[in-house]
């Protein structure tokens, strides 16, 4: 309210006592009343006021409030706070019925609700109040009335907060049941994943010893077929040389044994004073003087040794085959002569 207005107030009290009746209000100046504490009666009847503003339970001091023929149609549910409130005046509103917390008016001692269309029981809790006896018996019995309801919803109130603690304990407990079954399911879905991939592992390491393996098998095979075909290659390449050698040695052994046979012919035969063998002869002769005459080691000298031994020997051989090879050609042989060394 304005400055005014605050002021008209004050020209509204008298002594302990405000009287706002008559004055066309459809609120209640709670602020502009709390201002005035000292104030203990408050006379708001014949006014427009609907309801009560919940601030209006703050105004702990009054002691007698009369609010007849208004338009109120509930109280606020904070009324109880008014612990002091001795007087309540109702009568001729649009009341059906009263907050819970009514029944905390410890200090109510009259109470008039008449002309209210009250709820049955609490109308016939209220009763009449067509005088002071009555109005006092009233508050009685509503306070009575309105303590048992207190109990309902006391009861009420516990029992709706036991539900909700078992159904937050059953929410819980299927919470916790969850979450396991969740766990559970983490675990196994962890440990298949740890065994799939062990067996990955051993499927792989398994291919990369096959592999190993099957490279392994491939070296050596290609190893075998390498040394193979090298060894066919020597072979090969080793079978004319062979041949060759072979070859070579026995045509140098043919030509051995020719030279040998020449010279035993021109040396053990009479043809050794024809034209043919005078050359001959005497290449041999010179040869074996030039080895005697030689200071050569030991070693080669016994080597020598034996050479002209198996020559010797050789010669005395082909000095018998020489009259079977000179037979056919009618060529007779004359007597063979000792070989000197």
């Amino acid at each position: 309210m304005s400055k005014n207005k605050v002021l008209n107030l004050k020209d509204k009290i008298d002594g302990n006592e405000m009287d706002l009746s008559l004055c066309n209000l459809t609120e209640v100046p709670v602020k502009e009343l709390a201002a005035f504490p000292k104030v203990t009666v408050l006379d708001l009847s014949c006014n427009n006021i609907t309801s009560l503003p919940m601030e209006f339970c703050s105004l702990s001091h009054l002691v007698k409030v009369d609010l007849s023929k208004n338009l109120m149609t509930v109280l606020p549910d904070d009324l109880g706070r008014l612990g002091n409130l001795q007087h309540l005046d109702l009568y001729n509103n649009k009341l059906t019925i009263l907050p819970v917390s009514f029944s905390q008016l410890k200090n109510l001692k009259w109470l008039d609700l008449k002309d209210n269309p009250l709820e049955i029981n609490l109308a016939k809790a209220a009763g009449d109040c067509l005088d002071e006896k009555q109005c006092k018996q009233c508050a009685a019995r509503v306070l009575q009335h309105m303590r048992i309801l207190q109990d309902e919803v006391d009861k009420e109130r516990e029992w709706r907060l036991l539900k909700d603690k078992e159904l937050e304990k059953k929410k819980e407990t299927k919470q916790r049941e969850r979450e396991a079954k969740e766990k559970e399911v983490r675990k196994r879905d962890k440990a298949e994943e740890k065994e799939r991939k062990r067996k990955e592992y051993k499927a792989h390491m398994a291919a990369l010893a096959i592999q190993e393996q099957k490279n392994k098998r491939k070296e050596e095979k290609k190893k075998r077929n390498g040394q193979i075909a090298a060894d066919k290659k020597a072979a090969a390449e080793s079978a004319p040389k062979a041949q060759r050698r072979s070859l070579i040695g026995l045509l140098f052994k043919l030509l051995l044994l020719g030279l040998a046979g020449v010279v035993g012919v021109c040396q053990l035969t009479g043809l050794k004073e024809e034209a043919v063998c005078v050359p001959i002869n005497v290449a041999v002769d010179d040869c074996l003087s030039w080895v005697r005459e030689q200071e050569v080691d030991v070693r080669v000298r016994e080597l020598v040794e034996e050479v002209d031994i198996r020559a010797r020997e050789l010669l005395q051989k082909l000095s018998s085959l020489v009259p079977q090879l000179l037979g056919p050609l009618g060529v007779v042989p004359t007597a063979m002569e000792p070989v000197e060394n």
